[in-house]
């Protein structure tokens, strides 16, 4: 579809990054969801491209370059149909290492950021727990002063590169919960925890789909951490998180749009060559029927994720926005790989079929980033907020 946002640049820039996905990653990327993780070549490889600094400023080490380019990565990184190996990239490069661009001080980009830009070092982003993931009133991972360390104490969970990252940006508690209005938002701080340090401990965990993601718990016991380690101001972490939580949900929606696409090519594709009494499935009614409802709602839901992507890029913080893409896409992505199992039939259905990967990957990105019940909640609560229309119409 044409789209006003993107320049011949961008196209330029899209067809390179197809190139070199379909060079670098497809070949091995089922193996990789074997294996449950990445290779550190590949992270090395993404680097040497350019591809894991981006949206990061020049003097951050990064690209600079604009938000649709980004937007063009994250759709074709989506479209290779590996959810696993799209959110181990995406949290490295652009939720962890945005904290340290973002908030960071320049020594903390230059030992952590620039060597991440690079491919070097691995990133990941604590924040859940066994508690608590959404609720960020409730982490319990504190983050104890001791001289000029920090005391870390606390298990995280569902942490995506946690198996191989070389250091984690943790969201801790350093203070005490002083705002009444607030309870438990306020004394979390962001501190970045390298991974060979003692006491921190690493099991892999094994989802239903994102399996190259490299999931793991991640535990620390009593873990000593330069104060020199802490991201931005003591106590700030919320105010950061919620701003990269926005920029979360903007890739989540992107990631997901780009493997709608993919999903709905390869339901086509299928529908196309298989017959059934005489005749292809594509020149069945439901099954034109059942295409053209996702074709609509795939056209739709990009609109609303560019549309978003551009308030971004002007310099806003669309956070209502965010939420109705991330709420959009993830949900019709749901609808659209249970369609195409239905549509494939039994060839869907099989270990190993694309149609029953993208079943299984489809679910985790409605609870990544805000489950749809919270993105709901803040969609909801913000157009009731929303001033009325006046004039033109009859009131109730």
């Amino acid at each position: 579809m044409r789209s006003p946002y993107f320049t011949p640049d961008h196209e330029v820039f899209r067809a390179a990054v197809r190139t070199f996905l379909a060079d670098a990653v497809l070949p091995d990327a089922a193996r990789w969801e074997d294996e449950g993780g990445l290779p550190r070549e590949l992270w090395k490889r993404l680097g040497e491209q350019g591809y894991l600094g981006l949206l990061h400023t020049a003097g951050a080490g990064g690209g600079g370059r604009d938000m649709f380019t980004s937007i063009v990565f994250l759709e074709e990184l989506g479209r290779t149909g590996f959810a696993g190996l799209r959110a181990a990239v995406s949290v490295h490069a652009y939720m962890a290492t945005y904290y340290l661009a973002r908030f960071g001080g320049r020594e903390l980009c230059r030992a952590y950021l620039a060597p991440a830009v690079r491919g070097d070092r691995v990133a990941a982003l604590a924040i859940t727990e066994p508690a608590a993931g959404a609720d960020l009133g409730g982490l319990t991972t504190t983050a104890t002063p001791d001289g000029d360390h920090y005391v870390v104490d606390g298990t995280k969970t569902m942490v995506s590169n946690g198996m191989a990252a070389d250091f984690a940006v943790v969201a801790v508690r350093t203070g005490a919960a002083t705002d009444p209005g607030r309870p438990g938002m306020t004394g979390l701080s962001l501190l970045v925890v390298d991974s060979g340090l003692p006491g921190v401990g690493r099991e892999p965990v094994r989802t239903l789909g994102w399996r190259s993601a490299g999931t793991a718990t991640v535990t620390y016991d009593h873990v000593r951490v330069p104060a020199g380690r802490l991201i931005g101001r003591a106590d700030s972490g919320f105010y950061y998180l919620m701003r990269g939580l926005q920029l979360e949900r903007l890739v989540a929606a992107t990631l997901a749009l780009g493997g709608i696409e993919r999903s709905l090519d390869d339901l086509c594709g299928f529908l196309r060559q298989r017959r059934v009494a005489g005749d292809v499935l594509a020149e069945k009614q439901a099954s034109v029927h059942r295409v053209a409802d996702l074709g609509t709602e795939l056209a739709a839901a990009r609109q609303l994720v560019h549309h978003t992507a551009w308030l971004y890029d002007r310099g806003e913080l669309p956070t209502t926005e965010c939420s109705m893409a991330k709420l959009c896409t993830t949900e019709l992505a749901c609808r659209l790989a249970d369609a195409a199992l239905q549509l494939q039939g039994a060839h869907g259905y099989l270990e190993g079929a694309d149609a029953a990967r993208a079943y299984r990957d489809a679910r985790a990105a409605t609870i990544a980033a805000g489950p749809s019940e919270v993105m709901r909640d803040l969609i909801g609560r913000a157009v009731l907020r929303a001033p009325v229309a006046t004039g033109g119409g009859s009131q109730p």
